[in-house]
């Protein structure tokens, strides 16, 4: 059975995190400075990031 969130802990997961889609590594950003490439990936300089996603994969419901 999968539990709902609490806003605020859904909000401090999840919201303006990104993940290096080279290293895996997890960086808090804005939008607007990935959309731009202004931010890179701490570990490896990466500037490819993508969203944390929300939802598990392969999760059974």
């Amino acid at each position: 059975m999968v539990k709902k969130l609490n806003e605020i802990v859904l909000k401090r997961n999840y919201l303006n995190v990104y993940v290096c889609m080279n290293c895996n590594a997890k960086l808090r950003t804005t939008q607007a400075k990935v959309a731009l490439r202004k931010s890179k990936c701490r570990k490896c300089g990466s500037k490819d990031l993508r969203l944390k996603a929300k939802e598990r994969r392969g999760a059974k419901v």
